[in-house]
């Protein structure tokens, strides 16, 4: 993963595409912090999981600073950070869409058989399991606490 970043930033320096390397810079730039603290602690560093996990995070993100720029009328500062986002996205593997995760959700409650609302932690646990890094687990647990009630 960081050898990706690496060649993306060698790439978009190359090009002067100044917008994706300023982006590919904070990707590098948080993956050695949290390298970095992650050594502190008597690690090696984190791994490729805790780099998706990152990037995730950066994208939630961006993608709530889209949602205040847009409610206070700066439209520019909104597509900057859109434009960042599909940057970060590229390191993720595909997420499920809207359809896909309703249907993996389902398929988790029937597969468990899981009845009530007690159940939902272990669904989650199990939809964590085989979709990491590809489901909004935020969306998924509103979706499987609606099936089980």
């Amino acid at each position: 993963m960081r050898d990706r970043i690496a060649a993306a930033l060698k790439a978009a320096a190359d090009a002067e595409d100044r917008r994706r390397a300023c982006t590919l810079r904070l990707i590098a730039t948080a993956v050695r912090d949290r390298d970095g603290a992650s050594r502190g602690r008597g690690c090696d560093g984190i791994g490729d999981a805790e780099v998706r996990a990152l990037l995730l995070t950066m994208i939630r993100q961006r993608e709530e600073s889209v949602r205040e720029y847009e409610a206070s009328g700066r439209l520019d500062l909104a597509e900057e950070e859109r434009r960042e986002v599909e940057v970060i996205r590229e390191f993720l593997p595909p997420q499920l869409d809207e359809g896909a995760m309703r249907s993996a959700c389902k398929e988790v409650v029937d597969e468990l058989g899981a009845h009530g609302l007690r159940d939902v932690g272990r669904t989650m646990a199990r939809l964590r399991e085989r979709y990491p890094d590809r489901m909004d687990f935020g969306q998924a647990s509103s979706v499987v606490k609606d099936l089980l009630r």
